[in-house]
C-alpha cells in the first residue's frame, strides 16, 4: 500500500489539481479532499491518513486553520504527517508548525504546487517523518534574525552539530540525552551553547529552539 493522502483546500480548482497531481503518483493514494477545518479533522479521524496537505487559510476563519489543525493532529494522530502550504514566506507561521516539533511536518509556498517533484518529494519525506521548509521561509526568517549567515552554523562544535541534528528530528532533551549516552544536564549544557551561538539567547524558550533547527535546515540544505 503507498502512502495515503488526505487534501485541505477550499479553492475547489486548486484542490483538483492537487488531487490529480497525488493520483498520478504510484506510491500515493488519495483516501480524501475537503475545503474546511471542521472537515478536515473529521476526515482524519476517520480514515486517518499518513500525511495531510492543507492550505494554510480555510474556513470558518480563513487565518491559521493549517496551523491549528496541525497542532491538532499532534495531539490526537501524532503519526500523521503535515505539509502545509502557504501564499506567505511569513517565518512566524513556520515557527508555529515547528513548535511542537520538526517531525513530519513540513511548510511550502503556493508557488511549489506548480514543481510537482518538489511537492511529492514533501509529501515523502514527512510520511518518513522527516521536515521540509520552503527556502524562501528560512530566508526571511535568517533575514529577520539579524541576517544570520551559515557561518553561525560553523562555530558550532562537533558535539553541538551532533546535537542539533538530533533537535532538528523533533527530540527533546531527555531524547536526545538518551539517544547519544549523555546526561541530560550535558546536553542541556550544550543547548544553551547552540543558541548563544546562533545569537538565540534572548528568544523566548520554544521559538529559539524551532529557530535553531530551521538554521540548521538552511545551512544543511534542508
Amino acid at each position: 500500500m503507498g502512502i495515503s493522502v488526505v487534501l485541505a483546500e477550499d479553492n475547489v480548482l486548486l484542490r483538483d489539481g492537487m488531487a490529480r497531481l497525488v493520483e498520478a503518483q504510484g506510491d500515493l493514494e488519495l483516501v480524501g479532499t475537503c475545503g474546511s477545518l471542521p472537515e478536515l479533522l473529521d476526515l482524519v479521524s476517520d480514515r486517518v491518513p499518513d500525511v495531510v496537505v492543507t492550505d494554510i487559510r480555510m474556513p470558518p476563519s480563513g487565518t491559521d486553520e493549517g496551523i491549528r489543525a496541525a497542532a491538532a493532529l499532534r495531539a490526537d494522530h501524532p503519526s500523521v504527517g503535515v505539509v502545509v502550504l502557504s501564499q506567505y514566506a511569513n517565518p512566524t507561521y513556520a515557527l508555529d508548525l515547528l513548535a511542537g516539533g520538526s517531525e513530519g511536518r513540513a511548510y511550502l509556498l503556493k508557488e511549489r504546487v506548480s514543481d510537482v517533484d518538489e511537492l511529492v518529494e514533501a509529501i515523502r519525506t514527512v510520511a518518513e517523518g522527516g521536515s521540509v521548509i520552503d527556502a524562501k521561509v528560512v530566508e526571511a526568517l535568517v533575514t529577520a534574525t539579524s541576517k544570520r549567515t551559515s557561518s553561525d552554523l560553523e562555530r558550532l562544535t562537533p558535539r553541538e552539530t551532533e546535537i542539533l541534528r538530533e533537535m532538528a528530528t523533533g527530540k527533546s532533551n531527555a531524547a536526545i540525552a538518551e539517544t547519544l549516552v549523555l546526561s541530560e544536564r550535558a546536553v542541556e549544557k550544550h543547548t544553551n551553547s547552540i543558541f548563544s551561538k546562533l545569537g538565540l539567547s534572548e528568544e523566548r524558550s520554544v521559538n529559539r529552539r524551532v529557530k535553531a533547527v530551521l538554521l540548521y535546515l538552511a545551512g544543511s540544505d534542508g
